[in-house]
């Protein structure tokens, strides 16, 4: 029998990286800090995933179930790496509980974590209680309430949505483009305008980045038959005129100044860093690039790997990342870890 493959994180990467071991009869020990897997489609409630539609309660769901109930797999929930030593085949990792893992190698699906638009304070939040972010909205959809203002709990007439918050804004140390923040806005906007036709939703953003397919399915879609209107703009700040909230900036198309009331202002977050890689990055002995995400191999020299051999990453921990890719690099990492569980079985021997 080889030793297993640690999986750290158990989101959408690390579920699909376990099963993806199992398929082939492989053991994994998967390693989890919450009290339930499946990520941030789970604990943070979201509604409708990108581009299945399907609800993140059941597609992430039935990703949890065929990992718990398969024997392969032996989930530690509750429970975080504290030391990690060894080489590819003799890893040895410590666990908070204070077992202890032997493995052949090792992968990280850590993931990330939203961007806190309290950093934006200029924007609302924090402020005004009917100014939320694109995850609130999720749980208000995904709970079955529908979107109300947090305020007085009314149907909104009028939504603004601001994008890249978080994201493209060198000012907060937020250079990267989130990737999915302007298709998941979209979606948003369109799900608002189905339970709320009544309801006028705004799309205020800099650049409009639906990459490939989403382009048509979201973003002309969200136009044409949602008729979700998009402002090329510019924000400098979200007030109130003790009735409603007053988005004002200028419009970049056009070069004049705009003050426009909304019942309620989405905060479209972006996706930061992992708030425990520096830990990560201590613990497994793994380098972070510059902005603070795991760093990544050569694609083109070792598909998952990191800058210590045997060690192994996948989904968001690298970087924004949707969640189809994310349980496709998941998979992808679990095949090149399972490379060395030959190295195991041959030191074994």
């Amino acid at each position: 029998m080889s030793k297993p493959i640690l999986i750290v994180g158990g989101g959408p990467a690390g579920l699909s990286a376990a099963h993806a071991l199992a398929t082939i009869g492989q053991t994994s020990v998967l390693v989890e800090k919450e009290d339930r897997l499946g990520g941030h489609p789970i604990h943070s409630g979201y509604a409708k995933l990108v581009p299945s539609g399907e609800w993140a309660r059941d597609a992430i769901g039935a990703m949890v179930d065929r990992v718990e109930k398969n024997a392969l797999v032996d989930v530690r929930k509750g429970a975080t790496v504290k030391d990690f030593k060894g080489e590819p085949g003799k890893f040895s990792a410590t666990l908070s509980d204070g077992s202890r893992v032997d493995a052949a190698s090792a992968i990280l699906a850590t993931g990330f974590t939203h961007f806190d638009s309290i950093n934006k304070p200029e924007w609302g939040f924090g402020t005004f209680p009917d100014v939320v972010t694109t995850t609130q909205v999720e749980q208000m959809i995904s709970s079955g309430q529908g979107v109300r203002c947090p305020s007085d709990g009314r149907k909104p007439k009028r939504v603004a949505i601001l994008l890249c918050v978080g994201s493209r804004d060198r000012q907060i140390g937020r250079e990267w483009c989130s990737k999915i923040c302007c298709t998941v806005s979209s979606n948003i906007a369109m799900e608002i305008r189905e339970e709320l036709p009544d309801c006028h939703v705004y799309i205020y953003y800099m650049d409009i980045r639906t990459f490939g397919l989403y382009e048509d399915t979201y973003y002309w879609r969200s136009q044409e038959e949602f008729k979700v209107k998009y402002i090329k703009a510019r924000i400098a700040e979200v007030t109130s005129n003790g009735q409603q909230l007053i988005v004002k900036g200028e419009d970049t198309l056009v070069k004049r100044p705009i003050t426009i009331p909304f019942d309620m202002v989405v905060h479209a977050i972006g996706m930061d860093p992992n708030v425990d890689n520096l830990l990560l990055s201590s613990v497994f002995d793994v380098q972070l690039q510059k902005h603070g995400h795991i760093a990544k191999a050569s694609t083109y020299n070792a598909m998952s790997g990191t800058s210590r051999p045997g060690l192994y990453v996948a989904g968001a921990a690298t970087g924004p990342e949707t969640i189809d890719d994310s349980i496709a690099q998941g998979q992808a990492a679990a095949m090149a870890a399972l490379a060395h569980v030959g190295v195991a079985r041959a030191a074994a021997e």
